[in-house]
């Protein structure tokens, strides 16, 4: 077996399911899931259209690179988005479909990291643990960037020594952060750009919760939109990840791309083709539909500001709530640790969160999960307002 196997930790919602083992929760609260962040807003009918009318591609083998059409409507969506002129993304070298950002984020770091290199795989600490996981059995070793209060819960690259910099073969980031929400702005990516020029590493930025933000007229900056406005037209050591899971609400889809440095995407597409991850034709129309259309993607906005308008007005009543700028997490702070948080608030409420040490790991003698417990809100509006009133009667509880 691979040595690095035993190196992986148990998967957050893992932990979650031992936490709250042989507790029964009141029956007469309805359950409400609020720890994975799974969208529950309808997939869009333009996609589930498009499925339908292809569904005779199931009998075609499909190739990696995915059909040219597909690679055509995300440069175009990319333009559009990130204002870079169409004329500098080449759909065939800059663009690469893929089965949903999972599946990308942990096989690029097998691609990209020599294992004889000692590298170092630098990542936001908390994090989405596929980060993790890749550096392990990529034969690296992770470092974390603490993303505390004090930090505004967006990594300090300002702070990482240069003998870390010197060690860096791949840095994850994530903005919009998971699980913050927190946006890291266009100067951060420029001094982040100039650092992998002068150490020679590659950025790989997880934008999968891009599309969902508060302020209809600022959409956080991309790393590419950021790499073109300096200048780095090629989008040197650039490489983005962006899903339709949570855009267009179709995690069920598997439905994603990369984009970005064309050397670093050849060899990734070269890897691919042994990796056997072709995306099915069906779900390449349906993903050309979800791409040319806005109009849906608006909507979904629209509902996620409707819920965090009305839970976070109903928690800041009991406990400080911060309203993030994107993405549909709430990282609260908890009045006592955050695993007893969650499993005291699904004992006497039926409430289900994620504990922030399931997110995190201690780095520097900090865990900045601890005392914040991760709230998606994924479920219909009702259930999220019911779950804030009940978490509200919780926080009350403990004051008592």
């Amino acid at each position: 077996m691979n040595p690095h196997l035993a190196s992986l930790h148990p998967y957050p919602f893992e932990k979650l399911a031992q936490l709250k083992q042989g507790i029964t929760p009141p029956a007469d609260l309805r359950p409400i899931t609020l720890s994975i962040g799974e969208p529950a807003h309808s997939t869009p009918q333009c996609l589930q259209q498009a499925l339908l009318t292809h569904l005779q591609g199931l009998a075609n083998y499909p190739t990696t690179k995915g059909i040219p059409e597909l690679r055509q409507s995300i440069a175009q969506w990319l333009s559009l988005r990130f204002k870079i002129p169409l004329d500098v993304i080449n759909p065939d070298t800059h663009i690469l479909p893929v089965n949903g950002t999972r599946e990308a984020l942990f096989s690029f770091a097998q691609c990209v990291i020599d294992p004889a290199s000692k590298a170092l795989v630098l990542m936001p600490n908390p994090f989405y643990q596929i980060y993790e996981g890749a550096a392990l059995l990529a034969g690296a070793e992770p470092y974390f960037l603490n993303t505390t209060e004090a930090s505004g819960y967006i990594p300090d690259f300002e702070s990482v020594p240069e003998t870390v910099w010197q060690r860096c073969g791949l840095i994850y980031i994530c903005s919009p952060g998971n699980p913050t929400g927190q946006l890291i702005g266009q100067q951060d990516l420029i001094k982040l750009i100039e650092l992998a020029e002068k150490y020679d590493f590659i950025i790989a930025s997880d934008e999968c919760y891009t599309e969902l933000y508060n302020d209809e007229n600022t959409p956080p900056v991309g790393l590419l939109e950021t790499a073109f406005a300096i200048g780095n037209t090629a989008f040197k050591r650039c490489v983005v990840f962006h899903s339709l899971s949570k855009r267009s609400n179709a995690p069920g889809l598997r439905s994603g791309f990369v984009a970005g440095d064309a050397e670093i995407l050849k060899q990734y597409f070269q890897y691919r083709t042994y990796h056997g991850c072709a995306m099915s034709l069906p779900a390449q129309h349906a993903s050309i539909a979800a791409w040319q259309d806005e109009s849906h993607v608006q909507e979904n906005r629209q509902l996620y500001r409707e819920k965090f308008d009305a839970v976070i007005d109903i928690l800041n009543t009991v406990t400080p709530a911060i309203r993030p700028p994107a993405g549909f997490y709430v990282w609260l702070k908890t009045p006592i640790p955050d695993t007893d948080f969650a499993q005291l608030l699904y004992k006497t409420e039926n409430v289900t969160v994620l504990p922030g040490t399931y997110l995190s790991r201690e780095f520097n003698g900090v865990n900045p999960g601890s005392h914040h417990v991760r709230i998606a809100l994924v479920a219909p509006f009702d259930e999220c307002v019911d779950a804030a009133n009940r978490i509200k009667h919780f926080v009350n509880s403990l004051t008592i």
